[in-house]
């Protein structure tokens, strides 16, 4: 396969677990829920991940309890600290620095983002665009939110990079056609090895070379 110009990258990056270290969080959080109103399925907070609200509220928990799931979350989410792993921001520096458009792609949807961009007011300046989970029809491990991403960027999936790092978001990227990196944050690296090009534990592991020689020899 010819090598990808730097120009027909596009870089898809997931945000919890990924960007932010969060998801721990997210698991006592959802394990709560699980445990005021049980859903019977093992390891919960483990399995929803990557899913978007509206599907969680509707497989897992019976509509006379949504509004409660919802009014946790959000109480949640308000006061929550949205911390960049370490080496993050110099990642997105490197990639912008290399004229590399980058997009979030995330379940989380624009009321969580919100509070994001409130914490972190240059946060959205940073990716020419975010994808939100209320902006698609179908949630991970369905493709659909990263083909919007890579739509979005004017770039071919074929020509993008993933950044994930649940078994429902590999399983998204894979299927859209993408190169996919894996980051074994959130769960263990025998998990995510075998659903990605290249597992790693963190994203100063990586440099923009890296990428291209990921691309150059992705196939589909």
């Amino acid at each position: 396969m010819q090598m990808a110009r730097i120009d027909e990258i596009g870089i898809l990056f997931d945000l919890d677990g990924v960007l932010l270290d969060t998801e721990g969080a997210y698991s006592h959080l959802w394990t709560d829920i699980d445990g005021c109103y049980p859903t019977g399925v093992p390891d919960f907070a483990a399995v929803i991940k990557g899913s978007n609200l509206d599907n969680i509220l509707n497989t897992y928990f019976s509509p006379e309890v949504h509004a409660d799931v919802v009014r946790r979350l959000d109480e949640y989410q308000a006061t929550m600290q949205y911390m960049f792993f370490d080496g993050t921001l110099e990642w997105l520096d490197a990639l912008a620095d290399a004229g590399l458009p980058m997009c979030v792609v995330t379940s989380s949807d624009e009321r969580k983002m919100n509070a994001v961009y409130a914490q972190h007011p240059t946060f959205k300046q940073r990716f020419a665009a975010v994808v939100t989970g209320d902006m698609v029809s179908n949630p991970k491990p369905d493709p659909e939110c990263f083909l919007l991403g890579a739509a979005l960027l004017h770039k071919l999936p074929e020509n993008c990079v993933v950044f994930e790092d649940s078994v429902n978001g590999l399983k998204a990227a894979r299927s859209a056609g993408t190169a996919v990196i894996g980051l074994s944050t959130t769960c263990p690296q025998e998990i995510v090895k075998p659903l990605c090009d290249k597992c790693v534990a963190s994203l100063a592991e990586l440099t923009v070379n890296d990428i291209v020689e990921l691309l150059s020899g992705h196939e589909l």
